[in-house]
């Protein structure tokens, strides 16, 4: 049993301070002084009234036991409530801890939050002078705002999995069904203008008619491949070196596709995924960067797969991720983050902006099991 604080000897006289001030409106938990004595034995001085509804422990009791209140915390809590109280002997900063206990008497699970200034005794030891309060309603209440935000997360990644899943489907058919029908139709006419009379009028609507058949061919090739290109079924690799030809076609901007894989296992939904960043990416550099060149890599890392899209343009500003309307960024990084990975955006060297996306190959290969099992 820890020798009693209220002793008379020199020693105790060391560690003895006098209680807080008192208020007559009742402090909001539990004003206390702890006392970490140089042979690591413990005390509690002074503990105000809200002690028994705090913790389900008599002030008295605590101080005859003061290793009762070390026993109340749960056992998965203890180490980091002595850590913090270790740090703040050390260095003298403030003791700042935020744990669980079980209250007894109640038998439930207390979220606390514990704030103490320490000071140091002549004999080596350390005095807390400091404030408990139960902030269980608050936690709480992170937790389900946190569990709120992995549903939304979900929700989310499951509609980006039905859309691309959707689009896939449109794409086929687009391309089957109006392909097939336009070639026919090409096909038909060519049969027809061969057998029509020498007449300069018919020629020409027939001739009108042909381009037109042919201009909508490569509509429908071109919706098809804007739904889903179909590159991703070769893999990620194939797809993003398509990609970057497109994109320099189409933009007029060089863009220039790095691997030194040439094929990644990869699940379709995060070859998808990832895609997707890319194309997210170029949209909003040939919209708002004003570059004249792209660079594209990808990077296999033993169990980790980077991506990154640098730019040579204007760069992006703090302002700009801010954007009430910025939903490419926020896309872009959902979709990173519900491969389990992140999404970085920097200052590229020499200007411009650089996206980074990493993901784990491990969380993948994991991701894919389970969808399998389910």
């Amino acid at each position: 049993m820890s020798p009693d604080i209220s002793s008379r000897s020199p020693r105790a006289a060391q560690t003895q301070a006098a209680p807080p001030a008192q208020s007559s409106v009742p402090a909001p938990g539990l004003v206390y002084q702890f006392v970490l004595r140089a042979d690591g034995t413990m005390a509690y001085p002074y503990l105000s009234e809200g002690c028994t509804a705090l913790l389900g422990v008599a002030a008295a009791e605590l101080q005859q036991d003061p290793a009762c209140f070390v026993r109340l915390i749960l056992p998965d809590d203890r180490a980091g409530w002595r850590e913090a109280m270790a740090a703040s002997k050390a260095t003298l900063a403030a003791w700042n801890w935020e744990g669980r206990i079980c209250a007894r008497g109640w038998n439930d699970v207390k979220w606390i939050s514990l704030r103490a200034t320490p000071l140091p005794l002549i004999d080596g030891g350390v005095r807390w002078d400091g404030i408990m309060t139960n902030i269980t309603a608050s936690k709480l209440e992170q937790e389900e705002n946190r569990r709120s935000r992995a549903r939304l997360a979900e929700l989310t990644d499951h509609i980006q999995q039905v859309k691309e899943q959707e689009r896939a489907r449109i794409a086929r058919e687009i391309h089957d069904d109006l392909g097939g029908n336009l070639t026919a139709i090409k096909m038909a006419l060519a049969m027809l203008a061969a057998r029509l009379p020498d007449d300069p009028a018919l020629r020409d609507k027939a001739d009108y008619l042909d381009d037109l058949v042919d201009r909508t061919i490569e509509a429908v090739h071109r919706i098809s491949l804007d739904l889903r290109p179909g590159t991703l079924d070769l893999g990620l690799v194939a797809a993003l070196e398509w990609q970057a030809r497109e994109f320099e076609k189409q933009m007029g901007i060089a863009c220039v596709f790095r691997s030194a894989d040439k094929e990644i296992d990869l699940d379709p939904d995060q070859a998808v995924a990832l895609f997707r960043i890319v194309q997210e990416a170029l949209t909003n550099i040939a919209k708002h960067a004003g570059a004249t060149r792209v660079t594209l890599s990808l990077r296999r890392l033993r169990q980790h797969l980077t991506l990154s899209i640098c730019d040579n343009g204007r760069g992006i500003t703090p302002a700009d991720r801010l954007k009430p309307q910025s939903f490419g960024l926020r896309g872009m990084s959902e979709r990173a983050h519900a491969l389990g990975g992140t999404l970085a955006l920097s200052q590229a060297p020499g200007g411009g902006t650089m996206v980074v996306v990493k993901i784990s190959l491990a969380a993948a290969a994991a991701g894919r099991s389970e969808s399998t099992r389910a």
